[in-house]
């Protein structure tokens, strides 16, 4: 009943194993909807983002007012702009900071002209292999899909050369797949600034994790922070700096913040180092070409680079960032965001009962498109949709009818097939297999599984389809008849599970802690009564409205499919009035 050990001779005898249909042939999967862009593409990009003098938030396809005066962000008049560099610092490595990223837009407009062009630079930060954290007003308002370029693993700034080729210094640049910046964001007051951008392969980036909900400590006023960019080193010239720089920032109290800007707004911005002196002469703080660019304290990113003064030394004035802790609720879906059809919205995987065909159905908010069918899932007893190597691409867990054994699917981008992995060896007793996501809080998608005992197991992950020992959670989970979970129902950036009594129909939320054993899941909350009568059957695919909260399906013996979106409260109030996704659900015996 253990995992396999990770012998040389397993791995030989698991590697590149098919999905099989019961009469053994093998099942075409389709391949993942993403495309990269080709090196002369990239390299165009570049270059016109390179030549380009633009601020993000400040070009003809988007234009950010600043907080304090509705005035264009960076205009004598404001107090406030969406600015920051860092003047005051220190060269660092990429060894230091293998996580930091230059985020390049180039729009050459289509014209033969250079005058209407698009060009500008931000940092970022890798949070797993293909997600990138950014500031909103980096994102928010352009195509970085159709003219962006992430470059990770060089600490040296990119430049190019006389023939127009872009050198990248050891670095590596990469497209991007798609866009997310907080759904909040106001260009006016520069609140909710935070964004994610998906890259449609993975970077061998390390990544860096975000701080966890409820984090205080880190805020505390007088904590040393480390914040990271390539932006301005002086408040006299706009040329953003060639290497990588640092700098020690003290955090700074709301109070301080709030004297600092009536633009400050506490419990969404955070404010860091000493108050400027006027001139670049005994002044340290992030400036323009940083935006984007993380805020660390303990190895985490606690905030983003959102704004600051114009020129960055104005007396008295601090650099102002998101606050991290505020926003990993609506940041974690986005960076665990694998949805099959490659938007922001959790998709659902069903299989149809009499013919056994597995179909992708794409969820457009609120309703479901047309089924598209993955050919025959007959060898299988159980489907469950995740992403357990975080490398953007939907993963699936199956588990063999005719001995139990459960097989890790994935995407292998660099030669565009489908492969498998054993992980479970003869699980056929197991009363429930859950991929919801990270619960030990290492940012590493874990698996949980029900024995025929009612034991609850937490296999953490290891990033790659591979787990460590597992570790008990606790007994009695046999008293319940389903287990799902999938993402964060609570809002807090933590994994949760659902469970149904079989006796009683009492659903219960066990909200996520961010820790393993015992402790992984906090007392359960009763959040709903649903009988077998009122529902048969369940699914947990994560946010299917794309409003970073995870959602519940829930289909009725009748075949009528709801949906009940999220609310982020950990209460009987977690869910909103449920929304029918259709009435022809009946067919279907399983649910990714």
């Amino acid at each position: 009943m253990a995992l396999p050990v990770a012998a040389a001779a397993l791995a030989a005898a698991v590697a590149g194993v098919l999905v099989t249909t019961s009469a053994g042939a093998a099942t075409s999967l389709p391949t993942p909807a993403t495309t990269s862009p080709s090196s002369s593409e990239l390299n165009k990009r570049l270059v016109t983002a390179y030549a380009g003098d633009d601020i993000a938030g400040e070009t003809s396809s988007q234009t950010s007012l600043s907080a304090s005066t509705g005035s264009k962000a960076g205009s004598s008049s404001s107090s406030a702009s969406v600015d920051p560099k860092i003047i005051g610092g220190t060269t660092t490595t990429v060894a230091a900071a293998p996580w930091m990223a230059q985020l390049w837009y180039g729009d050459d407009r289509g014209t033969t002209t250079e005058t209407d062009d698009i060009g500008f630079f931000c940092g970022g930060a890798v949070v797993s292999p293909t997600k990138i954290l950014t500031a909103a007003h980096c994102v928010k308002g352009y195509n970085w899909k159709a003219h962006g370029v992430v470059i990770t693993g060089t600490a040296q700034l990119l430049s190019v050369d006389a023939d127009g080729n872009a050198d990248l210094h050891g670095g590596t640049a990469t497209g991007i797949w798609r866009q997310w910046n907080h759904p909040s964001y106001s260009a006016t007051t520069i609140d909710n600034d935070l964004a994610v951008l998906t890259l449609p392969n993975p970077v061998k980036a390390t990544p860096i994790q975000l701080t966890t909900a409820g984090d205080t400590a880190s805020y505390k006023a007088g904590t040393t922070a480390k914040v990271f960019g390539w932006g301005r080193t002086t408040s006299t010239t706009q040329d953003i700096s060639d290497t990588l720089k640092t700098a020690d920032l003290p955090i700074q109290s709301n109070a301080t913040c709030t004297g600092f800007s009536s633009s400050f707004i506490a419990g969404h911005m955070v404010c860091a180092g000493d108050p400027a002196t006027g001139s670049d002469a005994g002044t340290t703080s992030a400036c323009n070409g940083d935006s984007g660019g993380p805020l660390v304290v303990g190895g985490k990113i606690v905030g983003v680079v959102s704004w600051g003064v114009k020129d960055c030394v104005k007396a008295g004035a601090y650099s102002v960032f998101t606050k991290v802790t505020t926003y990993v609720g609506a940041a974690s879906p986005r960076i665990d965001d694998t949805n099959l059809s490659g938007d922001h919205n959790a998709d659902l995987f069903v299989r149809n009962s009499s013919t056994k065909t597995g179909y992708e159905l794409d969820s457009k908010g609120t309703t479901l498109a047309a089924r598209e069918s993955w050919g025959s899932f007959s060898a299988w007893n159980l489907v469950l949709q995740t992403d357990l190597n975080r490398d953007g691409y939907q993963d699936f867990i199956l588990r063999r009818t005719s001995d139990g054994d459960v097989y890790w699917r994935h995407y292998v981008p660099s030669s565009g097939t489908w492969t498998s992995n054993l992980i479970g060896d003869n699980w056929k007793s197991r009363l429930s297999i859950v991929a919801p996501g990270d619960v030990t809080g290492d940012a590493l998608p874990d698996l949980l599984s029900v024995d025929s005992a009612g034991v609850l197991w937490i296999y953490p992950g290891k990033g790659a389809g591979t787990f460590g020992t597992r570790v008990k959670v606790g007994t009695g989970w046999n008293q319940y008849n389903f287990v799902r979970g999938h993402g964060d129902f609570t809002n807090d950036g933590r994994a949760d599970l659902l469970a149904r009594n079989k006796s009683t129909g009492a659903v219960y939320l066990f909200k996520g802690t961010g820790k393993a054993g015992t402790g992984a899941f906090a007392a359960r909350v009763k959040v709903a009564t649903w009988s077998t009568a009122t529902y048969n059957a369940f699914d947990t695919v994560g946010d299917v409205n794309g409003d970073g909260k995870a959602d519940l399906l829930a289909r009725t013996p009748a075949g009528t499919l709801y949906l009940y979106k999220g609310t982020g409260k950990s209460t009987s109030e977690i869910f909103a009035t449920r929304v029918s996704l259709g009435t022809s659900f009946k067919q279907y015996d399983l649910f990714g």
